[in-house]
């Protein structure tokens, strides 16, 4: 099949969970023979080159702000898509649902994949609020099929919006890696630090994480991974309110990501809003102890592999807890690294996409 991926920031990875979802599936598809195309944005691509292990990249201007990115770009990729000979197109993201349509006017069969409930996220206004909901609606009307990544959002739709969808999670890399050299740049040491991954925008509560991390007693270091183009005062209120203890290394990927993952003591999950967070599953396909706020969709992925809290004082217990039982921590790691290899392997989720592009396209 010719297949082209649209409505992300592009590949190689270097932002979010849409753009290495992108990677991983796409370099995937490769792989099993298929001719995949993903497009991205100007203003993030660096990638000298318009391939990418076998991946055709097509590279398109974009109005870079927070509320024109996504939209504008995906509205660029699709009218570029017109007549490029795709089979299918898999688009990301509901905020784009406005713009599924035109493939279809051409005959091309589109799979909108619509994260979360993104309007739910404390950084968009009345009016972002108001479009986001205005896709959802939209999402159940234009593209040929929707995918959710979790159950909760599966339901949401059908019972919310009326309308069914192809559940398909996101995936983990289940490796584990003995380096060391970028930890040890940073200072830290194997299974001597605490693990914290996420954009860091206030719906993702990394306040709420050093605010429970500022109560325990402990020398073990608390690493915030993560970044967000616009949310620089919020960052920066993150900074002055963590003790000398606390971390930032800004976002990180690839192999460098991967060793931060293999070598922390636990990891936490403090989002709010989303289906299945790429983090939570990542940290699990890396065989992490995870202490997870304790949300419905946390619980679909973790299941019984995983520790939970409800508030700052909770957080601070489960800290103190994990920090206390080694073997308690031991048992929980292999728990996640055999839940995660069962149901959020790579390879199983390029199998169900792969088996949904061959159906809509005969």
């Amino acid at each position: 099949m010719n297949i082209a991926i649209a409505g992300t920031r592009g590949i190689p990875a270097g932002y979010g969970g849409f753009e290495t979802f992108a990677e991983e599936l796409s370099t995937r598809l490769v792989e099993r023979g298929h001719e995949v195309t993903v497009y991205g944005r100007s203003n993030n691509v660096r990638h000298p080159e318009r391939s990418y292990r076998g991946v055709g990249l097509v590279v398109l201007p974009t109005i870079p702000t927070r509320h024109l990115d996504t939209v504008a770009h995906t509205l660029v990729s699709m009218i570029h898509s017109l007549g490029r000979g795709y089979d299918v197109m898999l688009v990301c993201n509901a905020a784009n649902a406005l713009f599924t349509f035109i493939p279809r006017l051409r005959g091309v069969p589109v799979v909108l994949n619509v994260d979360g409930i993104e309007r739910k996220r404390r950084k968009w206004g009345v009016a972002g609020r108001a479009y986001y909901r205005l896709s959802e609606y939209l999402a159940t009307v234009l593209p040929s099929v929707i995918v959710t990544d979790a159950r909760v959002i599966e339901a949401y739709f059908r019972d919310q919006l009326g309308s069914e969808s192809v559940m398909i999670a996101y995936g983990a890399d289940c490796r584990r890696v003995a380096t060391t050299a970028f930890i040890e740049n940073l200072g830290l040491r194997s299974r001597g630090y605490l693990l914290y991954v996420s954009r860091l925008e206030p719906e993702n509560n990394a306040h709420r994480v050093i605010e429970a991390y500022g109560r325990v007693e402990t020398d073990m270091p608390l690493v915030i991974v993560g970044d967000a183009p616009y949310a620089r005062a919020y960052i920066e209120g993150l900074r002055k309110m963590a003790d000398p203890r606390v971390r930032f290394t800004g976002a990180i990927y690839g192999e460098r990501y991967l060793e931060l993952r293999s070598h922390a003591y636990a990891y936490i999950q403090a989002t709010e809003v989303g289906g299945t967070h790429p983090a939570l599953v990542e940290a699990m396909g890396a065989g992490n102890c995870v202490l997870a706020l304790d949300t419905p969709e946390h619980r679909e992925v973790l299941g019984p592999a995983g520790l939970y809290y409800t508030d700052v004082a909770g957080l601070a217990r489960g800290m103190r807890g994990i920090l206390e039982d080694l073997p308690r921590v031991e048992r929980l790691r292999r728990e996640t690294g055999d839940r995660v290899r069962e149901l959020y392997s790579w390879e199983r989720i390029t199998d169900e996409y792969e088996a949904l592009f061959k159906k809509l396209t005969g």
